[in-house]
């Protein structure tokens, strides 16, 4: 009998740190976040996005307010095309609003970040965010430093 409960209680053990991992998972990936609700779309073009990622976070002043919903590259404009889905409730972003892509960390993720411009149109659904700053590639920056070392 002792021999039985004992394996029971390992076995439930087992289960619980299965489902504690399982829970760890969730919470790290954002699957929970990314259930935005209703959102509107606006579209960032950029030379180059780096790491960027289909749900990636799109912040305002570092306050989460969207996901990236599509990542495609234009043949007509020769960039990359980046769909933001932005929640209804910040629908306040003026119309000359740049975005940019971050590093969360050294070795972190990728991110857009918006910075608000002065216009007093807003950003709708559909509407182009005209002013973008692609990501730094490290490698580009690694190749300048080497390159500026040996002229001199």
């Amino acid at each position: 009998m002792k021999l039985r409960y004992l394996e029971m209680s390992v076995g439930l053990f087992v289960l619980l740190g299965i489902a504690a991992l399982f829970y760890l998972a969730i919470q790290v990936s954002n699957i929970v976040e990314y259930r935005d609700g209703d959102t509107y779309e606006v579209i960032a073009y950029f030379d180059h996005i780096g790491g960027l990622k289909v749900r990636a976070p799109v912040t305002v002043s570092g306050v989460r307010i969207g996901r990236v919903s599509d990542i495609a590259y234009d043949p007509e404009r020769f960039q990359a095309r980046v769909v933001l889905a932005i929640r209804s409730g910040q629908d306040h972003l003026p119309a000359d609003s740049q975005a940019s892509i971050f590093t969360a960390g050294l070795l972190g993720e990728q991110y857009v970040g918006l910075e608000p411009g002065g216009d007093f149109e807003v950003l709708s659904d559909g509407d182009e965010i005209l002013l973008t700053q692609s990501a730094l590639v490290l490698e580009n920056m690694i190749g300048r430093v080497l390159t500026n070392f040996s002229s001199d």
